[in-house]
């Protein structure tokens, strides 16, 4: 019997190692908060390459970035806010972080906000939410659009996406935000359409709709912002 038992021990220490091996390894939990890049209408990830480049000088690593591309032709709350959530569900997979910091310009800002006020994980998985010329009230620049294409009607004023993000608190949950808006901006109309109840409203000065996306001290903002 105990020669018996003596061959039980080595038979169970290769079990064991057998199992941790066969075992999945969930990824640590990075050193800062993942961000995830959410660009606007008609635009691709790649408008974020100067900002991206800012945030390395950071200190930030591509583990850390994530840039999330979209047909921007799509409707927020049908569509869009769906696939952002499948995707944030994937950066935290990947990086072992239980929520992300969302960056969104013009008509992302619409697709991330639908995300955090909605969606059953939206606000325990988002940190801080930033918004930059993001059509937050609508803008009457999207008529000239509407008429063929489902995202510029989400962006009009009094559309049933602007209506439901309205209602209530603009800025529920505990997730930190802030947006950036400019009194140059030729698309957003008006300009106070982009300031949200509850958020850190700023002030960017006479910037083109996209320069906010170059902007240094857009950026800097920005950054001090995720670190706070």
């Amino acid at each position: 019997m105990r020669l018996r038992g003596r061959r039980v021990v080595p038979l169970l220490a290769v079990a064991a190692s057998l199992f941790l091996a066969a075992s999945p390894v969930r990824a640590e939990a990075p050193a800062r908060t993942p961000v995830v890049f959410v660009h606007g209408f008609n635009a691709d990830p790649g408008v974020w390459g100067g900002l991206r480049a800012d945030f390395e000088a950071d200190g930030y690593t591509d583990a850390e970035l994530f840039s999330f591309g979209y047909d921007t032709h799509k409707s927020v709350n049908e569509v869009l806010s769906g696939r952002l959530a499948a995707y944030v569900e994937d950066v935290k997979r990947r990086t072992g972080a239980s929520r992300v910091d969302l960056v969104a310009h013009s008509f992302g800002s619409l697709v991330t906000r639908w995300y955090v006020k909605f969606d059953a994980a939206g606000q325990s998985s988002v940190a801080h939410w930033v918004s930059l010329a993001g059509p937050n009230h609508g803008t009457g620049t999207a008529w000239a659009c509407a008429l063929w294409d489902q995202a510029c009607r989400d962006m009009t004023p009094g559309s049933y996406v602007q209506k439901k993000l309205a209602e209530g608190d603009e800025s529920p949950g505990a997730v930190r935000y802030a947006t950036w808006w400019s009194h140059c901006d030729e698309v957003v109309d008006p300009d106070s359409s982009v300031p949200l109840a509850g958020a850190l409203n700023n002030d960017a000065g006479c910037l083109d709709h996209n320069a906010l996306l170059g902007d240094d001290t857009v950026s800097q903002g920005v950054r001090a912002f995720l670190r706070s």
